[in-house]
């Protein structure tokens, strides 16, 4: 197999860090508000589409791992050259590429939006758009290992937010879920494809696979990210339709903060202030993955040092938030992304085993009768 990728051990990260990685990567603004989208396909069985979303994730990290092991050292943008060729290679990773700049673009600019919808409506884009690449572009420079450690402490300081969800289950009715089943099952999958821009960002596996050291834990470790990301969103959606009346759900933008909103304590008045600025912690791992994921497909393409690359994409960031302004600009950019995310994430990578294992089985086949011969 061609390109693959040489590293030192000081490059590669322990495989018990992938579970941190991948439930940080799918975590992010898509849980503040992703049960309306999702209700609106699946109403009152909407958790059974977080269910078959959750269970999707998992088959499709399946079929990337195995794709990966037939390469072993290589990611997936090697993995194109090798089997499409230079051009055509090439030419996929460049979709991939700005897939990974939309992915960031979008996590970026629904936060700015929460933050100026929920406490500073009158703070400008371009300020909260600038510091927050700041910030992303210092954590970036210090390379994976310190991404991965953002993702780390990104998870374990969050541990406390979502327990706060016992407050308002004070207020739900178990009986909003039943009867369970009674809309159809197209209606259902509907919901479940979805849920494809809140659950995504496990894909980054596809680029960080060769920087693991023991690959025989991926599984594990990627799997138990996968399902934790799975219980927190079914919870999450569980307590928001046993919360609220079918009528506000539907009305409800960020169903999540809404719900953090009814929560107080004698010493903090308006927890859902809190929530919103402790989220910054949560997508900053999201935000750094999809910038490390562009840089490692546009260095596959051209040369450029790393400096040059951030400074670039961040003036790009900077410019793209600064056009779309509307809550209507925003909604269909997650809707459109979440469509083609839905084949990239979802359906390409099962194809891309099948090619790979195809290619395997014939290249030993070949070598077998070289052998003979």
């Amino acid at each position: 197999m061609n390109n693959p990728i040489r590293l030192s051990p000081k490059e590669m990260i322990n495989a018990y860090l992938l579970f941190f990685v991948i439930h940080s990567a799918q975590v992010g603004v898509g849980i503040q508000g992703f049960q309306r989208i999702v209700y609106q396909d699946a109403r009152h069985d909407a958790w059974i589409s977080v269910l078959l979303a959750g269970l999707a994730s998992h088959v499709v990290a399946f079929c990337m791992i195995k794709t990966l092991e037939i390469y072993g050292s290589n990611d997936l943008y090697g993995i194109h050259q090798d089997i499409y060729g230079k051009w055509l290679g090439n030419f996929l990773n460049a979709i991939y590429v700005v897939y990974c700049f939309v992915g960031f673009f979008s996590v970026l600019r629904n936060y700015i939006e929460v933050i100026q919808a929920w406490i500073f409506p009158g703070l400008s884009t371009w300020f909260l758009s600038a510091t927050l690449l700041i910030i992303i572009m210092y954590a970036f420079t210090g390379g994976l290992r310190v991404i991965v450690g953002v993702s780390f402490f990104s998870v374990i300081l969050a541990l406390w937010i979502f327990p706060m969800l016992v407050f308002p289950m004070k207020f739900t009715t178990a009986e909003s879920l039943f009867p369970i089943l009674d809309t159809n099952f197209v209606s259902i999958l509907k919901g479940a494809q979805s849920m494809t821009f809140t659950i995504i960002g496990f894909e980054i596996l596809n680029v960080i696979y060769p920087f693991i050291k023991d690959k025989k834990n991926v599984k594990r470790h990627v799997h138990l990210g996968l399902l934790a990301s799975t219980i927190i969103y079914l919870s999450v959606m569980m307590v928001s339709i046993t919360y609220y009346s079918e009528g506000k759900l539907l009305r409800t933008i960020w169903a999540t903060l809404t719900l953090f909103s009814f929560i107080s304590f004698p010493f903090m008045e308006r927890f859902e202030f809190v929530a919103v600025c402790f989220w910054m912690l949560i997508i900053l791992p999201n935000l750094c993955l999809y910038l490390w994921s562009a840089y490692r497909g546009v260095k596959r393409l051209v040369k450029i040092s790393e400096m040059k690359f951030v400074w670039i994409f961040s003036v790009l960031m900077l410019i793209a938030t600064l056009l779309v302004q509307t809550r209507t600009q925003i909604n269909t950019i997650n809707t459109q992304f979440g469509q083609v995310a839905f084949y990239i994430v979802f359906v390409y990578p099962i194809f891309l085993f099948i090619i790979t294992s195809l290619k395997k089985k014939l290249t030993s086949q070949k070598e077998k009768k070289n052998e003979k011969v």
